[in-house]
């Protein structure tokens, strides 16, 4: 897992918008961004898939149960 500065980062690195991965990946920029600051939590629905896939949160169906 990583933290939100750790992939803003690695976006830099890229060079690489937020905004641009979020389309690519079918979401609205703006609720990335909500994920990424910390307004919404990622706890379940779009904010939970987003964070996932930005490798904020572990991924459920990969976790050993």
């Amino acid at each position: 897992m990583n933290t939100p500065e750790q992939v803003r980062q690695r976006f830099r690195q890229q060079g690489k918008p937020l905004s641009e991965w979020a389309r690519e990946n079918g979401f609205p920029p703006i609720a990335v961004y909500r994920v990424m600051g910390g307004i919404d939590k990622g706890h379940y629905g779009r904010s939970h898939e987003i964070a996932v896939k930005l490798g904020l949160k572990p991924n459920p169906a990969k976790t050993p149960a």
